[in-house]
């Protein structure tokens, strides 16, 4: 069997983190943070994670601070839920991706570099994985995150795609 090793991500989770809570900065709009939210509903924000994967590489989140999923209210979860429909559907629509995976890490040693609860949504294509990811463990990205986030944006914006 092979593995892939990236020995940096460990010292990068452990690593001492500035200037508070990302998402929450993200939810109160803080001047000193990227905004990347492209969806916000009363309990939920959904933005483009700034290391993605793959173009779509979205962050579904509750505004209100928890760090477990059991610490969500039904409203809360069933909120999550819908954002992470939507989005599904709005990326079907602009990318078309072969599958998605979807996942939530809750604590560091299950790969949580952000304490605030957030599910991952990325977007999978066939053949994705390159000679740059093989060979120098970096990824190669096709689209840029501003042009991601217009597009997404715009996409928000409008009806629910039909489906």
């Amino acid at each position: 069997m092979n593995y892939f090793f990236n020995f940096e991500k460990l010292a990068y989770l452990r690593g001492p983190k500035t200037g508070g809570c990302i998402l929450c900065g993200l939810r109160d709009k803080n001047p000193g943070i990227t905004d990347t939210v492209v969806y916000r509903t009363e309990h939920t924000g959904v933005s483009l994670n700034l290391y993605p994967y793959n173009p779509g590489h979205l962050l579904i989140f509750p505004l209100r601070h928890v760090e477990d999923i059991r610490q969500l209210t039904e409203e809360e979860r069933n909120s999550l839920n819908s954002a992470a429909g939507r989005a599904l559907d709005v990326l079907d629509s602009l990318y078309t991706p072969s599958g998605y995976n979807l996942g939530v890490n809750m604590g560091l040693e299950a790969g949580a570099s952000i304490e605030h609860l957030h599910m991952h949504l990325i977007p999978r294509y066939p053949r994705e994985l390159g000679i740059a990811e093989l060979l120098g463990g970096k990824r190669v990205l096709v689209e840029d995150i501003n042009r991601t986030r217009e597009r997404l944006l715009e996409a928000f914006a409008g009806p629910p795609p039909a489906g």
